[in-house]
């Protein structure tokens, strides 16, 4: 397991290629993110949820994109699957307490 985590924590060698792995973890874990935000969003908006899913659906197209954009700059591949992982358990823990409030 340690070998894994150090291979994973080598930052990458040239700064120009973003490489496979990043790629399919800003594009997968964007989209997850973004999702959870926006739910997430729904139910802190003020409201019944079908009167307040029109602002998450017009702002989902843009989460998508910055997050994405975030995670791909990560400089490993450990630091781009940290930031898919922790905001979806933080996102994941908010929407589940919100739910059964």
């Amino acid at each position: 397991m340690k070998e894994l985590i150090k291979s994973l924590s080598v930052p990458e060698s040239s700064g120009k290629k973003i490489g496979l792995f990043r790629t399919l973890c800003a594009i997968f874990g964007g989209l997850i993110v973004a999702y959870l935000g926006m739910t997430l969003l729904i139910y802190m908006i003020p409201g019944k949820p079908g009167e307040s899913i029109v602002v998450p659906l017009l702002f989902n197209t843009m989460t998508w994109a910055i997050v994405a954009l975030w995670i791909s700059l990560a400089y490993s591949k450990l630091s781009a699957i940290l930031r898919v992982i922790i905001p979806t358990l933080i996102f994941s823990i908010l929407i589940a307490i919100l739910y059964n409030i």
